[in-house]
């Protein structure tokens, strides 16, 4: 469906179609007034200005003031979808959410079978922005939290918070809550060519104490009015605030489309302290570093010593045909019908380490790969009945790499997971070996089980 609005910062009458679509990946902007290549992922990598609202670049083509559908988006839980805009700049209609809420609601939500990537704050850390001077403390949850705080001296609101816990809360809580500005801002921005399409519709305009009356007749002139003046609540008369913390809610609104920015859910708490557009998509990009180091370390096996193995060495044996010093299995601590976790001690009285650089004993890759296939091995075998009757032959490994070092008194964690299931004995399995929570290497590998009788 479609909607058309007016820019807040170009004053243009803007149309903005939301399009479906599985085949393009995440949340993508069309500027169908330039072509129809015209296209910006939201992403924070094309993040573009941030003062007084968050746009994007992607080469030639930018679109403004993307937060708010954003966040509509992202609270909805609307992952793959296409915004078609004919202009540079996405319409404030009422200044808040809601108009997009409602678009989403009548146009329906699709379900796609895949999952949508989720980073899991797995640990307590801190963001400061010194350019802004934002705060943000992310906290692990179960869920979903946002808590805001801000304070403006010399106003009605002084300090004030906000919460939303879950995002299920946003439509009902959040959405309605409408942007906002400072009196004394508005002749600035008018002087940069901004704020074309604001009027008292589309924004709240917050006045300081004391205010000087030259500068409120100069904002009179702006809006078309004769004479304004600043009413009890701190607001330009006729104006008033949906609720009493309503400029931090919103704030908290333009959080989350910032965040959505980050591409993936968030299952966390965070506690933003004066937050703003530039130091918000700041804070993403510092989360976009974090998700990436959460998810190259998200199956790191854990491993309890003080847990009695699924297999010990005897067990392993009993499985395998191999022996000392060519079994490099000592135990296997995980086993289901598509995982297997094995570890193997790195002793430095092995064979190979007296001439494998001497003076710098370093584990082959090699032999990593064959760890790897013997942990496999126990996968494969453990659906056969007498495994010991079973030989596992590996036919290919791809994609192959070896990325850190293996010294003696390393610990190898060996993870084995099927790729796909097994059919005529054919085994595709991804294996990664670690050591603490270092992948050293990694690789696909494809196996055959058969009977050694036959």
């Amino acid at each position: 469906m479609s909607k058309k609005g007016t820019g807040l910062h170009t004053g243009r009458e803007l149309s903005i179609k939301m399009i479906p679509n599985s085949q393009i990946k995440g949340i993508v902007f069309l500027r169908s007034d330039l072509g129809e290549e015209a296209y910006i992922p939201a992403d924070i990598s094309n993040k573009g200005e941030t003062r007084r609202s968050t746009s994007l670049q992607k080469g030639d083509y930018s679109i403004g003031t993307v937060e708010h559908v954003l966040a509509a988006l992202y609270a909805n839980g609307v992952n793959d979808v296409i915004i078609d805009i004919d202009g540079p700049e996405i319409p404030i209609f009422d200044g808040s959410a809601s108009p997009f809420v409602a678009m989403i609601q009548e146009a329906g939500i699709e379900e796609w079978e895949e999952e949508a990537p989720s980073y899991v704050v797995q640990n307590e850390f801190k963001f400061h922005d010194e350019d802004s001077g934002a705060e943000y403390i992310v906290i692990p949850s179960d869920q979903f939290e946002l808590t805001v705080l801000v304070d403006f001296p010399n106003t009605s609101i002084a300090f004030q918070y906000a919460q939303l816990e879950g995002l299920e809360n946003f439509n009902n809580e959040i959405a309605g809550s409408r942007t906002f500005a400072m009196a004394e801002d508005l002749l600035q921005l008018a002087s940069e060519d901004l704020i074309k399409g604001g009027d008292l519709s589309n924004a709240l305009i917050l006045g300081t104490e004391n205010i000087a009356k030259d500068k409120l007749d100069i904002i009179a002139s702006k809006l078309g009015k004769t004479a304004i003046s600043i009413n009890e609540n701190g607001l330009i008369d006729g104006q008033e605030w949906t609720s009493k913390n309503e400029p931090a809610r919103h704030k908290l609104l333009d959080l989350i489309g910032d965040l959505a920015l980050l591409g993936v859910t968030i299952k966390g708490k965070i506690i933003a302290k004066k937050p703003g557009h530039a130091g918000n998509t700041a804070f993403t990009a510092f989360l976009r570093k974090k998700y990436l180091e959460y998810r190259k370390n998200k199956g790191v096996p854990k491993y309890d010593v003080n847990k009695a193995p699924i297999l010990d060495a005897e067990g392993v044996k009993a499985m395998l045909p191999h022996r000392y010093p060519f079994l490099l299995v000592d135990k296997i601590i995980e086993l289901t019908d598509n995982l297997v976790v094995g570890v193997k001690n790195i002793t430095f009285n092995e064979e190979f380490f007296q001439g494998h650089f001497p003076g710098n004993p370093i584990f082959p890759g090699v032999l990593q790969m064959e760890a790897l296939a013997q942990t496999g091995g126990i996968l494969a075998l453990h659906i056969v009945d007498e495994p010991a009757l079973w030989d596992t032959y590996f036919l290919k490994m791809d994609k192959v790499k070896f990325k850190n070092k293996v010294m003696p008194g390393d610990t190898l964690i060996l993870k084995m997971e099927l790729l796909s299931p097994i059919r005529r004995g054919i085994v595709q399995m991804q294996g990664t070996a670690y050591v603490g929570n270092k992948v050293v290497s990694e690789g696909e590998l494809v196996a055959q089980i058969i009977k050694r009788d036959q």
